[in-house]
Formats: C-alpha cells, sequence, structure tokens
C-alpha cells in the first residue's frame, strides 16, 4: 500500500510535454498540476478522520487504493484537460487518505514494533516516488504516454488483494452486530484540543513546507548560479536521495528515545547549514549543500512515527494522523509560492531563504511541544463521549 502512495504524482511531471500535445495545458495549468498533490493531500487528511468514524482502517485502505486507481484510469483516457484534472485529483485524494491510513494500522497491527514499521513503510513511500518517474518517459516512448500513467493503476489492484484478506470471521460478524452490541465506549478524539497535536501539526507542515520549496526551486537557483541543466538535476536528486537512509534510521532511533528532540535538532541544523551555503556560495561545493539540505528532513519521518509514539489507540492515531497531515499539507502548499513570489519581487534568493528561517524556528519550537512524552490524549477535553457530541456517533474508543 505505501508504494502505491506516491506514484500519481511522480509519474506525470516527465511527461507533461507529451501530454501537452494532445490536452490544453498550458504552464499556468502545470503551475496547478504541481499544487495539487499537497493541497488534495491536505484536504483527505482532514477529511478521512471522520470517516474513520464510521468505516474500520482495513475499509479505508482498500477504498483508498481503488480511488487511487480508478483516478489514474480516467486520466490515462482523458479526452479533454477537464477529465484529465478530475481524474488526478480523485488518484490524489485517495493517496491523501491512504496517507493517514497507514500509521493507525502500524499501531492497530504492530504496537510493538511501531519503530520499526514505520521506518519500513516510510522507505517503500520514498522507492514510490523514485521508480515512477525513471519509467514513465521509456514506457511513453514505447507505447505512449497514456499508457505510461495509467498502467500504474494494476499496482493499486494488486496492493488491494491482501487488504481482502484482512477481515476475520469473528470479525465480519462483529461489523454485521448491532452497536448497541458492543461493550466499547462511544467516545471522540477532538486532537485540536491538545497542544501536542498543533505542535505535530507545525513539525510535519514546515517540514513538508521546506521539502517542497526545494523540489520546486533548488534546480533554478543552483542553475542561476552556473550549473549546466545536468548538473542542477543532480543536485536535485543528491536532495532527495540522501533522504531514504534517513526514512530507515529516524523512526527506530524516535521510538528507543525518551525525548526524540535531538532529532529535530539534527534537522534544523542541517537546513540552516545547507541554506546558508546555498545563499552565499551556490557554484561552490554545491554537493555539500544539498547533502546537508536532503538530511533535514530528518523530521519528516520523526513526525510520522511521532503519531504512533504520543497515541494510545490506533483511534486516536488515526484522528491525529488526519489533523496533523491535514493541516501540515495544507501549510506545505504555501512554501514553493512564497519563495517564488519573493525571488520574483526581490530578484534574489535572500528573501526566500529568510522566509524558510523563519518556518524553521517554528519547526524547532513545535518540535520541542510535541517530543515531550507525553501522551496526546491527557490533554484535557481531546477524549470525550460521544453523547456530547448528539449521541449519533459509531464507537470510536
Amino acid at each position: 500500500m505505501a508504494f502505491t502512495l506516491r506514484i500519481a504524482v511522480t509519474s506525470v511531471p516527465p511527461l507533461t510535454g507529451m501530454i501537452a500535445k494532445d490536452l490544453f495545458l498550458p504552464s499556468w495549468l502545470i503551475g496547478i498540476l504541481g499544487m495539487l498533490p499537497t493541497a488534495l493531500f491536505g484536504a483527505a487528511g482532514l477529511v478521512t478522520p471522520l470517516l474513520m468514524r464510521r468505516w474500520s482502517v482495513e475499509t479505508l485502505a482498500v477504498g483508498c487504493m481503488v480511488a487511487a486507481g480508478a483516478g489514474q484510469i480516467v486520466r490515462a483516457v482523458a479526452p479533454e484537460t477537464g477529465l484529465f484534472l478530475a481524474g488526478s485529483a480523485l488518484a490524489l485524494a485517495g493517496m491523501g487518505a491512504g496517507n493517514v491510513v497507514l500509521p493507525p494500522m502500524v499501531k492497530k497491527y504492530f504496537p510493538r514494533r511501531i519503530g520499526l514499521l514505520t521506518a519500513l513503510y516510510v522507505t517503500v513511500i520514498s522507492l514510490g516516488t523514485t521508480v515512477p518517474p525513471v519509467l514513465a518517459v521509456p514506457v511513453a516512448d514505447s507505447a505512449g504516454w497514456r499508457v505510461s500513467i495509467g498502467w500504474w493503476a494494476a499496482v493499486n489492484a494488486i496492493a488491494i488483494l491482501p487488504w481482502l484478506t484482512a477481515w476475520s470471521p469473528q470479525e465480519r460478524r462483529r461489523r454485521k452486530a448491532p452497536a448497541r452490541a458492543s461493550s466499547a465506549p462511544r467516545v471522540v478524539v477532538r486532537p485540536w484540543h491538545s497542544p501536542s497535536a498543533w505542535a505535530l501539526a507545525l513539525l510535519f507542515g514546515c517540514t513538508s513546507l521546506n521539502t517542497y520549496t526545494l523540489f520546486a526551486w533548488l534546480p533554478p537557483l543552483v542553475a542561476g548560479a552556473g550549473l549546466t541543466p545536468g548538473e542542477a538535476g543532480l543536485q536535485l536528486a543528491i536532495f532527495s536521495g540522501v533522504g531514504l537512509p534517513m526514512s530507515l534510521i529516524v523512526p527506530v532511533l524516535a521510538s528507543r528515545l525518551r525525548n526524540p528532540f535531538p532529532i529535530v535538532v539534527f534537522g534544523v541544523s542541517c537546513f540552516v547549514a545547507g541554506y546558508l551555503g546555498l545563499l552565499l556560495a551556490p557554484a561552490t561545493a554545491t554537493w555539500l549543500w544539498s547533502t546537508l539540505a536532503g538530511l533535514g528532513p530528518a523530521t519528516f519521518p520523526l513526525s510520522l512515527v511521532l503519531v504512533n509514539l504520543r497515541t494510545h489507540s490506533h483511534q486516536a492515531s488515526g484522528a491525529v494522523s488526519g489533523f496533523a497531515q491535514g493541516l501540515g499539507y495544507l501549510l506545505a502548499c504555501a512554501g514553493p509560492l512564497f519563495a517564488g513570489i519573493l525571488h520574483d519581487a526581490t530578484g534574489a534568493w535572500t528573501a526566500s531563504f529568510a522566509f524558510l528561517g523563519v518556518t524553521l524556528v517554528i519547526l524547532a519550537v513545535a518540535g520541542w511541544v510535541v517530543c515531550r512524552p507525553r501522551f496526546i490524549e491527557d490533554h484535557p477535553g481531546v477524549v470525550v463521549p460521544a453523547r456530547f457530541q448528539g449521541g449519533t456517533t459509531p464507537p470510536v474508543t
């Protein structure tokens, strides 16, 4: 499932030139396509916890992958731009909901292996981000761009199959039983009442904001300093590639630390060092600045593992996951936009890096708050009986 959560994002950008020959795809529309992932990931993050009150994480996992696969098929056969955008939105919304569902599934099935399983699925997400753009152009050259972006729906179909066996006979009978037969208390988890949940959302959001800003602007920045387009692309590969070992190391390390704030200090320090190098000497030892900046998003896998380390139950994990990722991805949308506006307004990158520096201060403070060893449900008002919500909410213990 983790492998399917980015394929609709990264399989299209290498093919925009081919797609534009068949569909109306001007530069401003390509810009909208670039903002769709974070916007829809954020919207899906806020909506998915509401769906978790009615359906299980297993049901939502299947639904997410069905939506993502269907969306990819729709845009692959789309005869015009509107349907292409609609298919893209459906696929991205499904993947956004899948982002939220994975942490509570780890909490539910592997409560004693949270660090290890988080490390594995975050690493597989990284692989699912890297592989599609590598295959996109070769497949398109041999079979056309529609096949190149549409065949990934088969991966969703394959990923669905194991989840169809996730419901045991006892679980099926329990789902068919009347709601009153459950002895579990009916409660609602409201993460927005917890300062730690807000801090987690800011930690996730500021990390994503800085990461997506560099994805968008690192190549133009170093190209403007004199690097060739090929060298600029290599710097982006270095930036994204060094995050792979962090995906493996950070969740396991964080799960063994009572307070993992040193990981936040490490990430912020690497961001600052990389930014200073890119600002003051972008054409000198550029690989070093790209490497340091690429180590900064160590706080991304940290924020994902904290979703489970700072909650008691997988239901609360789902609510917190949706809240943090929903607000975080919406916040991330602002990064590439404001960095570009500031650069265009000043003609230099100083103001853009100053803006990113402010977000790093927020990231550090948020990390200090959420890394403290305290469970989010322990904050007053986070967990309330369902009768206070009108008595209609299904059991969420």
